[in-house]
């Protein structure tokens, strides 16, 4: 029997005042697992993404970066190509959105997903999934209607929250062994509309 306190994985996921999307996922990984950098948490994210969406959407490399399509065909979101970052929250990768069918047209060129890892006092590890400034398609405008609002909240916001824990708690799985429990906890790390 497995008499280890559950792995914590914290959630905060926002509207800005902007109506912008800022979603934050973490989870402190105990010392003595495999450490990763931001290159392996990436291949990690997108091999999850296709196994958590049946092969429904699908990373795909193209010529400006990268794209998350739809059976293959139909760009959702497309990303420059990853630029490493050094933050004070970490190490990683920066995916910036350029476009795609889930984002507003006019700001194509806002929002970004970071993929983070740093270094803990105790030796373990924070991996970090944050995206920002994200302006998805079914707000469809800074003033969005309260209905727009309830719609994305239970439909995409539900899945990316889904989604992002769901990769989190299953790498911690990978690393320290499938009988490994986990739970999520709510944080406030930035002020906003709770999605």
């Amino acid at each position: 029997m497995n008499n280890r306190p559950a792995q914590q994985i914290a959630c905060q996921q926002v509207l800005q005042e902007d109506n912008s999307v800022f979603s934050i996922q973490w989870t402190d990984l105990p010392p003595g697992l495999p450490r990763l950098d931001g290159q392996e948490l990436l291949q990690h994210y997108l091999h999850d993404i296709t196994r958590q969406t049946w092969g429904l959407v699908r990373p795909q490399a193209t010529e400006q970066g990268l794209a998350f399509t739809l059976a293959g065909c139909l760009p959702l979101l497309t990303f420059l190509p990853p630029e490493p970052v050094t933050l004070p929250e970490g190490d990683g990768l920066a995916l910036r959105i350029c476009g795609g069918w889930l984002v507003q047209p006019a700001h194509c060129e806002r929002g970004e997903l970071l993929l983070l890892t740093a270094s803990l006092p105790d030796n373990g590890q924070r991996i970090t999934l944050r995206l920002a400034d994200y302006c998805p398609l079914l707000l469809g405008s800074p003033r969005p209607s309260w209905l727009r609002r309830w719609l994305y909240r239970l439909t995409q916001a539900a899945l990316h929250r889904l989604v992002t824990i769901r990769f989190l708690a299953r790498l911690y799985r990978r690393l320290a062994g499938p009988a490994a429990c986990v739970r999520t906890v709510a944080v406030a790390v930035r002020d906003g509309r709770r999605t």
